[in-house]
């Protein structure tokens, strides 16, 4: 929990630099989906560990923090995460074939590694490599489905270390969700979002769990090994877009009359 919170404190000192009027309580509830008490101690966090902030208010007697100092926000490079965030942008770019958005986040890229020290450069790669590998991608056109923040974040942890998960599922034919212990192995995204893990409660077999379904996700914290002969690329190759069904894979046989 304070590794949690350490982290949200360096979330908030970066949007406190990175915009031009600062941050605000309001802003600081929407983007870590707090009250404004608790919005209000983690400005005093702020304040504390960034001695430099100041604050401002505006005409409509709305207050602003700004951190000017950004020495310390400098010195933290580019997270693993992030660089698997810029790396998956490029892919779907090159699926898409737009050529100058792929040339610009090659370069960003580029530019964001070089001004990192060799070793911490090469560590981020290494992870991002990791996340990339457990990320199978399905682009479809349409609308997406919202899908809650803390969940995608417990299940890229529990990916990346790997962990098993407790999730708590709405399945189709539930009136309610209920939980379940998985292990999982990576997501495949499109139109929509599912989480590819073993069902533990069902004869460890590979499901796929919709993640507009799961309503909460915790990382149990055992550990356990991944299946060497799981492929992701494979597994996303036998679905439609996003869409996956054991039963209906199967060689097809397209017979066309001479007019075709």
């Amino acid at each position: 929990m304070a590794f949690e919170k350490s982290l949200d404190l360096m979330r908030l000192a970066e949007m406190a630099a990175a915009r031009h009027k600062g941050i605000s309580l309001v802003e600081i509830t929407q983007e870590f989906g707090v009250n404004m008490r608790t919005a209000q101690r983690m400005i005093r966090g702020l304040e504390a560990a960034f001695p430099s902030v100041e604050f401002s208010t505006d005409r409509e007697r709305r207050r602003w923090w700004k951190l000017n100092d950004t020495k310390f926000l400098r010195m933290q490079g580019i997270r693993d995460s992030e660089l698997a965030a810029l790396d998956m942008s490029i892919r779907r770019a090159q699926r898409e074939g737009a050529t100058n958005d792929v040339t610009a986040l090659i370069s960003l890229r580029d530019r964001l590694l070089a001004a990192m020290p060799t070793t911490h450069a090469r560590r981020a790669e290494v992870d991002a490599e990791a996340m990339l590998e457990a990320q199978g991608y399905a682009c479809r056109p349409g609308p997406r489905v919202k899908v809650e923040p803390n969940v995608l974040g417990a299940i890229a942890v529990a990916i990346k270390s790997p962990f098993s998960l407790t999730i708590a599922y709405q399945g189709a034919k539930n009136d309610a969700p209920m939980d379940r212990v998985v292990e999982p192995y990576g997501m495949l995204l499109g139109i929509r979002q599912y989480l590819i893990a073993r069902d533990l409660g069902n004869g460890r077999a590979f499901r796929r769990f919709r993640l507009d379904r799961i309503t909460s996700a915790k990382i149990t914290g055992q550990s356990f090994v991944r299946d060497a002969d799981f492929d992701l690329d494979a597994y996303a190759a036998q679905s439609f877009g996003s869409f996956h069904s054991d039963a209906e894979y199967q060689p097809v046989i397209w017979r066309f009359a001479p007019s075709a």
